[in-house]
């Protein structure tokens, strides 16, 4: 049986793009494993924002969504600009460390890149730390956070479970269920 944790201590070791074998057409994936196809990219509203951001449809969207809600709500605004604002779905396969192929595939996102680049030394507050750590018990080892990563790039979450896993199915469907359960601040009222 294939868990989690193995599939990520393999993937960790990683060629930047990594091909499919056993397709008629080898398909590249982004190092955790999520297909990089364009066509199963969309763009999404981060609830309370005004920020749209464009990730992999379905379970992936949803958890990085929470990700991004939380970070909107509760450690600094996405939609300023300030920071850099949000980055995610990317074509340039230009990255400065593994774990950011993940854009390619729509499963990563950067929250504030600006402001937390990929081995900055600029770190988030003891309290929001507390609450990236809160996110991610949320998610139940679903996703990743690159202050975790080496290089750190703090900035950064991408989905660590594999396309159809269980437990990213399930959690998706629980912080879905939650999204728009609390009165959106940023609402205009009518």
């Amino acid at each position: 049986m294939v868990t989690r944790r193995a599939l990520i201590g393999a993937t960790a070791g990683a060629g930047v793009i990594a091909m499919t074998p056993g397709t008629a057409q080898a398909a590249a994936t982004s190092q955790n494993g999520w297909r990089i196809d364009p066509s199963q990219v969309a763009a999404h509203r981060i609830e309370g924002s005004r920020a749209v951001v464009e990730l992999h449809t379905g379970a992936a969207a949803a958890v990085l969504l929470h990700v991004a809600r939380r970070w909107h709500y509760e450690i600094a605004p996405l939609d300023t600009g300030e920071g850099g604002g949000i980055a995610a779905f990317s074509t340039d396969q230009a990255v400065g460390a593994k774990f950011e192929t993940t854009y390619l595939s729509g499963t990563g996102i950067a929250l504030h890149p600006h402001a937390y680049p990929l081995g900055g030394s600029e770190q988030l507050w003891p309290h929001q730390e507390a609450i990236v750590r809160d996110i991610l018990a949320d998610l139940e080892g679903t996703v990743i956070w690159g202050g975790d990563l080496t290089p750190p790039k703090v900035s950064h979450f991408h989905v660590a479970a594999a396309p159809g896993d269980e437990t990213l199915e399930r959690v998706a469907a629980l912080v879905e269920r939650k999204a728009g359960a609390v009165a959106d601040p940023a609402a205009r009222e009518a």
